[in-house]
């Protein structure tokens, strides 16, 4: 009997966030592994550490932080091998994933690997996205809206597109790009719908109307939601200066 592969969702950083089957899963689990930079703690592990038990078998999943491309594929080629072995050996591995493990999760590239050949379970989480939008006290759509999410690193063209079809957005890896799509919105007459948010849930937490976020770049965990009419909303952020 082999063991059961479990893609876990952890939500958005804070610990009380994660659902109770995550909680049982981890704690009984005997292999754990997760996705680390290759500098710095891995996000994913420090979510799920009020939660593990001692003596579990851990397998760090070390991605390079970089811009440009890496050999992503032999990371998760060998990831997988080495969880697959686990698993022949009847250990049961919880792979951990920030938010949702299929709403741009890495797991999935696991998932991938190794779905066809062992019993997995995919065990859904608490997304930024709707996390933002409880800590911003303001919907994330209603009624028919359209919600678009859509990714930062798309061109203007694409993004103008994204932007005039849809009610309601997420923009999602906004990082280096966060001039540009500042710019963007701004534009097009959106900046008095857009609220910046930064490592909700955290300690850190930033949440305030975007117009008045004077950076050039955002961190990796950060993102902005429009909600066209939402103007009003805005306004009531703690971080709005009217």
């Amino acid at each position: 009997m082999s063991g059961t592969l479990y893609g876990l969702g952890l939500g958005p950083g804070d610990p009380e966030l994660i659902t109770l089957k995550a909680h049982r899963i981890l704690q009984r689990v005997t292999v754990i592994a997760w996705p680390a930079p290759d500098t710095g703690p891995s996000f994913a592990r420090s979510i799920a550490a009020p939660h593990l038990t001692d003596g579990q078998i851990e397998v760090p999943i070390v991605v390079p932080m970089r811009t440009e491309r890496f050999p992503a594929r032999d990371v998760y080629d060998k990831a997988s091998t080495e969880i697959a072995a686990h698993l022949d050996a009847g250990r049961d591995v919880a792979v951990l994933c920030e938010g949702d493990p299929f709403f741009y999760g890495s797991f999935m590239y696991v998932f991938e690997r190794l779905a066809a050949d062992y019993p997995t379970e995919v065990v859904p989480g608490v997304s930024s996205m709707m996390a933002a939008a409880s800590a911003a006290g303001r919907p994330l759509a209603a009624r028919n809206d359209v919600l678009s999410v859509v990714p930062g690193p798309l061109c203007d063209d694409e993004l103008t597109k994204r932007f005039n079809a849809a009610d309601a957005l997420a923009i999602i890896k906004i990082g280096r790009h966060f001039k540009r799509l500042r710019a963007l919105i701004a534009k097009m007459n959106l900046l008095p719908h857009a609220v910046y948010a930064e490592r909700v849930s955290l300690g850190t937490e930033r949440l305030m109307p975007l117009a008045e976020v004077a950076e050039e770049t955002a961190p990796y965990f950060s993102m902005i939601l429009i909600y066209k009419g939402g103007e009003d909303w805005i306004q009531s952020l703690p971080g709005s200066k009217t």
